[in-house]
């Protein structure tokens, strides 16, 4: 999976993420659909100079903190993700102290449990998500469907690659809301109480880095991080990096 890339091919890194979806694809952990958002968000990342930007490194920072700080936390998983961080995912899992979640759009039970094994295979001890019997209010699809003692009991959930209509329902249930999206404009960004706009191969593994730097905090000093932080700053300065950066 991306072997046959020269590392020295100047698109190397986008390449090989592009490849790790198709992969997901042929394995039957990504959908089909996920190659458009793979390919749109790839676009936004472009224009970001494929590179964490300093509001996006806070954010992450924040990020980590809200998880610390939370009771519940828990990391949904789809099939981009799984895909393309497993291995970051687990890592995050462990040092925030959170439950990870498959939830999907395009759910088959067949499909969650091969994500579900991925994940295993990659590091992640306990998955959630194969039982689905409780509902996120609001929804009528099948992103609705979530454990009742995982996403539907967390105080914070972690929604990389997030549709807009789950994020704005997780929102109006008072669940706070970590979000990975490369676009600062989505609703999705706008719903998130911490909005990454960030590639999630970087925001992943960066996320866990700073959950680990944290770990000993006492809870005033991740209190102070997360208050410190600034969502709509954080998205205004992801668009002005977007619309003035030099490609």
């Amino acid at each position: 999976m991306g072997d046959d890339v020269p590392p020295d091919h100047p698109r190397h890194d986008s390449l090989v993420t592009r490849e790790r979806v198709v992969d997901g694809v042929e394995r039957g952990i990504t959908s089909r659909a996920g190659l458009v958002a793979q390919g749109r968000g790839e676009a936004f990342d472009y224009l970001l100079g494929e590179q964490t930007v300093e509001s996006a490194a806070r954010a992450e920072r924040a990020a980590a903190a809200l998880l610390l700080r939370a009771d519940h936390p828990v990391v949904s998983v789809n099939g981009n993700v799984a895909a393309l961080v497993p291995e970051a995912v687990g890592g995050l899992a462990r040092a925030a102290g959170a439950d990870v979640e498959v939830n999907l759009f395009h759910r088959t039970e067949a499909r969650v449990e091969r994500i579900a094994a991925h994940l295993r295979a990659n590091g992640v001890e306990e998955v959630k998500g194969l039982t689905a019997e409780a509902r996120i209010p609001g929804l009528d699809h099948e992103r609705a469907k979530v454990d009742a003692d995982g996403i539907a009991a967390a105080d914070v959930v972690l929604v990389p690659l997030e549709d807009g209509d789950r994020a704005a329902a997780l929102a109006a249930t008072g669940t706070e809301e970590i979000v990975v999206d490369l676009n600062p404009l989505s609703r999705s960004a706008r719903a998130a109480t911490v909005p990454v706009v960030d590639n999630v191969v970087r925001a992943v593994p960066a996320m866990a880095a700073h959950a680990r730097a944290l770990a000993d905090r006492p809870p005033a000093d991740l209190d102070d991080i997360v208050a410190r932080f600034d969502a709509d700053a954080a998205r205004a300065d992801a668009e002005r990096a977007i619309r003035s950066g030099e490609l």
